[in-house]
């Protein structure tokens, strides 16, 4: 049995993974998943943080840290995927109000091409590994 030790990604957090043979890690996410989930999500309607962590559920980040999520923003911003702005119009303390940008969507699109791509190979793999036919229509 080997110990592979994962590379903390966007969720936050380094975990080690007992491998051996042919198991799989089961829950596994793309790369920058959470990434995309947000530019999908902002592109809906510009956000709060908060608002954002509880439609984010729907993806698979129903536990998620709300560090996490924080830093995954600020570097969005900061790579000019995102914007933000205070919103001083509710009561209580201002917050954060995100959107995305035109650079956030360029991305979103990149990002969505590819993933279309890899469900294209999914669906081979898996019409391969039930035995179905393969689909001659050329349907998804």
């Amino acid at each position: 049995m080997s110990t592979r030790k994962s590379k903390p990604q966007e969720t936050g957090h380094e975990s080690n993974t007992n491998t051996t043979g042919a198991e799989a890690t089961a829950g596994a996410t793309p790369r920058n998943w959470m990434t995309a989930v947000i530019l999908l999500l902002l592109r809906e309607w510009s956000s709060y943080g908060y608002d954002l962590m509880e439609r984010m559920a729907a993806f698979g980040f129903a536990a998620m840290n709300p560090g996490s999520l924080y830093r995954v923003l600020r570097q969005l911003e900061k790579d000019g995927m995102v914007n933000s702005t205070w919103d001083t119009s509710g009561q209580g303390p201002a917050r954060r109000m995100y959107a995305i940008t035109e650079a956030g969507e360029a991305y979103l699109k990149l990002w969505a091409s590819g993933i279309d791509q890899y469900r294209t190979m999914m669906n081979t793999f898996f019409r391969l590994y039930t035995g179905q036919p393969e689909d001659t229509n050329n349907t998804r």
